[in-house]
């Protein structure tokens, strides 16, 4: 069970409410015995991800990620929806610092092996260096998510729309926030834009339907 969060229910939401608009907000306290280590999260709150391995991609980003969203919602099945978000992962990870590429593999590396705290510092010196740098935001993001520290991982996905409002990783990670929290409504909205940019994404649809029933099937 992922830990409780220090504060009543209603005050964490008006935080993080106040992170959704932009309005600076304190950290919350780490509620977890070591916070060097990341607690495994639970199987359904697994967020979408890059592939271990990914396609190799031309230069033309913009243009090709436009291409790319087009095909990924035209994608007539499973197998061609994954050929083409392994693409777009590949152009969201691709970066012209050799640097922060390096970088960012050593933070994977640190996440996998459960060192939050090197983890985190790295990533950190990537947004240093390349604030530019989607990824990097989406990364740190994730990693806050699975530290229980939902203030900083939803300022971190609010830089990662800023630069990329399509990104339906960061959206269905801000869904499942949401949700945890107890805001249904905003988790619905989330979860439904993740979908828009790409329908193919694993267990979003069917939390959209439970939300649906839940939201909209009564007075809200």
């Amino acid at each position: 069970m992922l830990p409780r969060f220090p504060l009543p229910r209603n005050c964490r939401i008006a935080v993080l409410a106040a992170v959704l608009a932009a309005v600076p907000a304190v950290a919350f306290a780490q509620a977890q015995n070591d916070p060097r280590v990341i607690p495994p999260p639970k199987a359904q709150k697994k967020l979408p991800e890059a592939p271990s391995k990914l396609p190799q991609i031309g230069a033309d980003r913009t243009r090709g990620l436009d291409f790319l969203f087009g095909a990924l919602k035209a994608a007539p099945d499973e197998a061609s929806a994954k050929h083409v978000e392994a693409r777009i992962w590949a152009q969201w990870m691709k970066t012209p610092s050799d640097t922060a590429a390096l970088l960012m593999l050593r933070a994977k590396a640190a996440m996998d092996a459960q060192q939050a705290d090197v983890a985190l510092k790295l990533l950190d010196a990537v947004i240093k260096l390349r604030p530019d740098y989607t990824e990097a935001w989406n990364r740190r993001a994730t990693l806050y998510y699975l530290k229980n520290d939902y203030t900083r991982s939803l300022e971190d996905i609010r830089q990662v729309l800023i630069r990329e409002p399509r990104h339906f990783g960061a959206l269905a990670g801000l869904g499942m926030i949401m949700q945890d929290i107890g805001d249904e409504k905003r988790a619905l909205e989330a979860f439904r834009k993740a979908l828009a940019v790409n329908p193919h994404l694993e267990k979003v649809p069917e939390l959209v339907k439970t939300l649906t029933e839940k939201v909209e099937g009564r007075d809200i």
